[in-house]
């Protein structure tokens, strides 16, 4: 049995599991496997780099015949890095971390679905006022960055659909297998968006480290911060945007000592010594609270047909006794 929802209905996917577009591990050949498995898949475009998205775009348009998509941050990217996106046909254009406003007509007078990430009530009104097609409620379990006072996906998400009204929502932060994405539908939402279990597939744009650090790691051992915003001197909104993270060095050099970190003319210098040497990795390793249900590295594909058949599988017997646990 395929799960149906107004999501696999509006962009005629066969599952309600999207791909979340993180930047620099959401490459072409990792949104084209999960398009191509069923889901849909979102290139991680993040700011509009326009030589990366020149080289990740022809690989996802090429790479699959059925629907695909771009994600942005809203706050950092521009109209010309839109235009190069929409160029190539994309089914959906998801914005995440601002005001979508700006460059709302434009996707929705293309073909391409709007999709917006909200990380709270404010914003998801903005987002339907926004005429947002479908809408994203993330949950601050999320790995990489998310609302630094947001609310954990359980009670976010219904609030969200509550005000949506008839715009369908998605459900991300902390979903990582099938029941996740089960209890994203029992909770309204029409699917799940996925992160760091995909950046944990033989097909995302990360180092070999990366994968065993996901394998190896526990929810309790992510963190989010704006410590590592700063050392690495990213341009995130950080009054409003942290980030989840696996442990880290520098976060345990600076942890509780942000104002004096953001005035040290030294730490980002130690920083970038350390990446150079191969002490500490050149990007953190984002990751959500659900990273103890990662256990191994499959295919994209794998991965989309074991979580909609789990989902299944969880929603046949929600609230029933299994037939091995009958007395």
């Amino acid at each position: 049995m395929a799960l149906s929802t107004e999501l696999t209905r509006l962009l005629g996917v066969r599952h309600p599991i999207v791909l979340a577009p993180m930047g620099g591990s959401a490459g072409g050949a990792l949104a084209a496997a999960v398009s191509r498995a069923g889901g849909l898949g979102l290139l991680g475009g993040g700011s509009g780099d326009r030589a990366w998205l020149e080289r990740e775009l022809p690989i996802v348009a090429d790479g699959t015949d059925r629907p695909w998509g771009v994600g942005f941050l809203t706050w950092a990217v521009d109209a010309g890095a839109l235009e190069q996106v929409l160029d190539f046909g994309p089914a959906a254009v998801m914005l995440s971390f601002g005001d979508p406003a700006p460059f709302a007509d434009r996707i929705r007078r293309s073909d391409a679905v709007l999709i917006v990430q909200v990380t709270d009530l404010e914003e998801t009104r903005r987002a339907v006022e926004a005429g947002a097609d479908v809408i994203v409620a993330q949950g601050t379990e999320s790995g990489g960055h998310g609302a630094r006072r947001g609310r954990s996906t359980l009670p976010f998400v219904p609030l969200v659909v509550d005000l949506a009204g008839p715009v369908p929502v998605l459900a991300a932060g902390g979903i990582a297998d099938g029941r996740g994405v089960a209890a994203a539908l029992a909770l309204g939402a029409a699917g799940a968006v996925i992160g760091t279990r995909f950046q944990a597939t033989t097909e995302a744009l990360v180092d070999p480290s990366v994968g065993k650090a996901l394998v190896d790691g526990r929810g309790q051992d992510t963190e989010r911060s704006s410590v590592l915003d700063i050392v690495r001197g990213a341009s995130w909104p950080i009054e409003k945007y942290t980030a989840r993270t696996l442990g880290h060095p520098h976060l345990d050099r600076w942890r509780g000592r942000e104002a004096e970190l953001a005035g040290d003319p030294r730490a980002r210098q130690d920083y970038q010594d350390d990446v150079a040497r191969g002490v500490i990795p050149p990007q953190p390793v984002w990751a959500g609270e659900g990273v103890d249900l990662i256990t191994d590295l499959p295919s994209a594909a794998d991965l989309v047909t074991a979580l909609a058949a789990q989902a299944e599988d969880a929603l046949t017997w929600a609230g029933r006794l299994r037939p091995d646990d009958r007395p």
